[in-house]
C-alpha cells in the first residue's frame, strides 16, 4: 500500500500549484543571490531570512556546508514556506538539520512531501509530523523511509493507527525496527505477557517499545524488586510508567507517602492499582494528598486503595466537585448512598445529570461552579 504511493509520479493540482508558488518565490530570491563562502555572511543570512537570533544563527552556521551563493538556501526556504513552514517551525527544522539548506528541492524534498500527503496527512499534519519526526527529512524515501513505515504499519495493524501515532508521538520512527522486535519478543516469550496486552501498550505508547533492550530488561528487574509479578495485569503499564520515573524521584515520592501514614507496602499496593500517579511531581502529589485528606476527609489508606484519585486534576475536577458537594450537603441533598468514588470519578456528563441539573433552578450556583 505504501509502495504504491511512491510509484505515483503525477502531482496533484494542489501540489502543482504549490510548486508554482515555490518556483516563483525562489526565482525572485535567487535573482539577488550573493556569492560568498564567508561564514559570517551565513549568520547574517539566517538572521535576515529566517528570524534567527545572532547566537542561534552562529550555532546553526557551524554545521552548514560552504555555500558559493544563496541559490540553494533560497530555494529550500521558498519551498518549505510554500508547504506551510514559517517562523519558529522553520527555525526548528533548520536547527535540527542545518544541511537541509543545501539540499536539492526537486530530488530531496518534493517527493517526500508528496508522499506524506498521499499517505493521508493534511498540510498541517505534515508540518506536525516532521516536527515530531525530523528524521523523516533525512531518510532516503525508497531505501529507508518506505520500508520503515511499512514495518510500523504492520506492527500497528492499520494505516490509521500509524498516522495517529505519527501525529501524536515523538521520535519513535527514528528507531530501528529490529530493536522493536527484540523488545516485543522479550516481553512475550521471556516475560510471558500476552500479545493482546503488549499490543495495547504498544499502540498507545510506541516510545516505550523502542527503548534499548538492556534498559527494558533493567525495568523488568526493577519492577520485580518492588514485588510486582510479571503475571499482573498492570505489570506492563507499571514498566511504562517506571521508564519515566528515576529511582531518586521514586524514593522521594515514597518518603512523601510515608509522611501521610502509608507503609512501603501501601505505596506498592497503590502503584499496582494505578501507577500513573508516579508521573506527578512530588509537589503536585503532596498538594493532592493534602486536599484529599484535609479537605475531602478521606483517610490516607483509602487514597492508597483508590490511587486513581491522585490522577484527577485539582483545578478542573477535585476542587469544583468538592464545592458542589458542600452546597448539596448544606441543602440536605447529599445522601449516604453517594460515595466519594462515584462522586469524583463519574464522567462529566453523568455528573452533570446526577448532581447539577436536577437542582439548577433551586441552586443555580451549581451550574456556575461546574
Amino acid at each position: 500500500m505504501l509502495q504504491s504511493l511512491v510509484r505515483r509520479h503525477a502531482l496533484t493540482p494542489l501540489f502543482q500549484l504549490r510548486l508554482v508558488f515555490y518556483s516563483t518565490v525562489t526565482s525572485a530570491s535567487t535573482s539577488g543571490a550573493t556569492a560568498s563562502p564567508d561564514p559570517p555572511f551565513m549568520v547574517d543570512y539566517l538572521v535576515n531570512s529566517c528570524g534567527f537570533s545572532a547566537d542561534g544563527a552562529s550555532k546553526v552556521s557551524e554545521s552548514l556546508p560552504l555555500f558559493r551563493s544563496t541559490e540553494k538556501p533560497d530555494a529550500v526556504l521558498g519551498f518549505l514556506r510554500s508547504q506551510g513552514f514559517d517562523g519558529a517551525n522553520l527555525r526548528k527544522i533548520i536547527s535540527w538539520r542545518p544541511r537541509v539548506l543545501g539540499w536539492d528541492v526537486e530530488a530531496n524534498l518534493v517527493p517526500k512531501f508528496k508522499f506524506l500527503r498521499d499517505m493521508g496527512l493534511s498540510e498541517s499534519d505534515v508540518i506536525d509530523v516532521l516536527l515530531r519526526h525530523p528524521i523523516i527529512m533525512a531518510l532516503n524515501l525508497q531505501n529507508t523511509l518506505l520500508p520503515r513505515l511499512k514495518a510500523w504499519e504492520s506492527l500497528f495493524g492499520s494505516r490509521e493507527i500509524l498516522l495517529n501515532n505519527l501525529r501524536k508521538r515523538n521520535w519513535f520512527l527514528s528507531n530501528k525496527i529490529e530493536k522493536v522486535r527484540l523488545n516485543l519478543n522479550f516481553l512475550r516469550d521471556e516475560c510471558g505477557i500476552p500479545e493482546a496486552r503488549i499490543s495495547l501498550v504498544f499502540k498507545r505508547h510506541p516510545c516505550f517499545i523502542v527503548q534499548n533492550p538492556e534498559s527494558l530488561r533493567a525495568l523488568v528487574d526493577r519492577a520485580e524488586e518492588m514485588g510486582i509479578s510479571r503475571k499482573s495485569a498492570m505489570f506492563l503499564w507499571i514498566l511504562d510508567v517506571l521508564q519515566g520515573v528515576n529511582r531518586e524521584k521514586f524514593e522521594s515520592q515514597g518518603k512523601l507517602m510515608n509522611s501521610f501514614g502509608w507503609s512501603n507496602s501501601d505505596f506498592i499496593a497503590a502503584i499496582k492499582t494505578y501507577p500513573h500517579f508516579l508521573c506527578l511531581s512530588t509537589e503536585v502529589l503532596q498538594r493532592k494528598m493534602e486536599f484529599l485528606v484535609k479537605d475531602v476527609g478521606m483517610a490516607p489508606l483509602d487514597v492508597a486503595k483508590k490511587s486513581v484519585f491522585l490522577a484527577l486534576s485539582l483545578e478542573k475536577r477535585l476542587i469544583p466537585r468538592l464545592h458542589v458537594m458542600e452546597i448539596l450537603k448544606s441543602e440536605g441533598l447529599w445522601t449516604s448512598q453517594d460515595t466519594l468514588r462515584r462522586f469524583f470519578l463519574s464522567p462529566g456528563p453523568k455528573f452533570l445529570q446526577k448532581y447539577v441539573l436536577p437542582y439548577k433552578d433551586k441552586l443555580p450556583k451549581l451550574l456556575e461552579i461546574f
